[in-house]
């Protein structure tokens, strides 16, 4: 019916067509870059602009100076569970595993070495008093009188401990790493945060200490001394192995024996020391008597 009106687009190219098809078929599309999952992870690899910016802002941030409190502020920014996660890293040592780079490399703190360290003195004082109670208890010459002096006392060696151990050992690594490349090096606040988190394990120690028996007493030690000096040992050991093999042994002994020097010490002079205290009482007595005894 339509005739000679009815020609091909190739015969009219002006003319406009229209495509009517089937509904199984799928338009043709022209030919262009594909779109999807591999766009989008070429763009992760890659970047966008937001992350470009991002990246941009991060390197144009400046330190705060060390007078003001913004400086302090990044060494508390540390959450619970970080600070449980590194406690139960310093009771169950993983052998193989490096503490610095599993739990205090990312984000190393100081809230919970200077926690840990506060509540071991008081543990350390005040168990030491109730130590010394109940080891005289019911004696008739004793005279119980609070010791507040081993509260100062534990505190300068604890933090004593916890910072000039840390610094005097910061700077051997210090010095050793310019002589050897191959030593790995530990920044002064990740070596604090290592001995301080290693130290938590004798709060419960010092709780347990007492108990008025000796045996037992030097058992908790040695248990306290074998988990915590295991931190330590497989900790600094990746950073001297590569050192003088003698220096290298010679730095984990010496690592090894300060923090034994602390936990023995700790235990001989707040717990085993003798207390003088009821002595004069019982002595007194007896001398009076025999000078009563005389002038009569």
């Amino acid at each position: 019916e339509f005739g000679n009106e009815a020609t091909t687009p190739a015969e009219n190219p002006g003319a406009t067509t229209i495509n009517i098809e089937g509904p199984g078929e799928s338009p043709t599309r022209p030919p262009g870059p594909p779109r999807g999952s591999g766009g989008e992870e070429d763009d992760e690899l890659l970047g966008n602009d937001d992350s470009d910016k991002t990246e941009l802002l991060a390197g144009q941030k400046k330190s705060s100076p060390f007078w003001t409190f913004e400086y302090y502020q990044t060494f508390f920014d540390v959450d619970t569970y970080q600070v449980f996660d590194r406690i139960k890293g310093s009771l169950l040592p993983i052998p193989g595993k490096n503490f610095v780079r599993l739990y205090i490399r990312s984000n190393p703190d100081l809230y919970g070495p200077f926690w840990i360290c506060a509540t071991l003195v008081f543990a350390i004082a005040i168990s030491g008093n109730l130590s010394n109670f109940l080891i005289h208890l019911g004696e008739r010459t004793y005279h119980y009188v609070p010791e507040f002096r081993k509260v100062s006392i534990a505190a300068t060696i604890i933090y004593a401990y916890a910072w000039l151990v840390p610094l005097a050992l910061w700077g051997f690594l210090m010095w050793r790493n310019s002589k050897v490349m191959n030593i790995v090096s530990y920044s002064f606040l990740e070596i604090v945060c290592v001995y301080g988190y290693s130290l938590f394990i004798y709060i419960p120690t010092a709780v347990l200490w007492i108990i008025p028996q000796k045996a037992v007493r030097w058992i908790l030690v040695m248990v306290a001394l074998g988990f915590s000096g295991s931190v330590l040992a497989m900790t600094f050991w990746p950073a001297v192995r590569e050192d003088n093999r003698r220096i290298a042994l010679a730095t984990i002994v010496t690592i090894v024996l300060l923090h034994t020097l602390l936990s023995v010490g700790c235990l001989a002079y707040f717990f085993d020391a003798p207390e003088m205290d009821h002595l004069p009482t019982a002595t007194a007595a007896p001398n009076q008597t025999v000078a009563a005894a005389k002038a009569s």
